[in-house]
């Protein structure tokens, strides 16, 4: 089973969307977004930028868990991953990002 988008509105009103593994694990979210179109021009720039060279930043929480984030071109970030508790579980995240998000359809949650 391939990977999804979901978009959704938070309690806050702003609209947000989150890359789903195969698996229904949410692999990606996003920051939030006043209006619909600007939510579906951040799915097409994770699209577009998760094939990018450079595009992935690994960072470390302040607990010692991974998270990455994903990059546009301007250095803004688009979205977020979730934890992990090891490198080697952030790297297969990047990897799950590299291969779902291209050709995600997108869903209403």
């Amino acid at each position: 089973m391939a990977g999804k988008f979901e978009t959704y509105t938070g309690k806050n009103g702003q609209h947000y969307f989150r890359l789903k593994a195969g698996n229904g694990e949410v692999i990606l979210t996003s920051q939030g977004y006043k209006a619909p179109g600007d939510c579906a021009n951040g799915i097409e720039s994770v699209r577009k930028n998760s094939q990018r060279e450079g595009a992935f930043e690994t960072k470390a929480a302040s607990d010692g868990r991974s998270y990455f984030v994903l990059k546009a071109t301007n250095g803004q970030v688009v979205a977020q991953s979730q934890m992990y508790k090891t490198e080697s579980g952030c790297a297969n995240g990047i990897e799950s990002v590299k291969k779902n998000a291209p050709d995600a359809p997108v869903a209403q949650a």
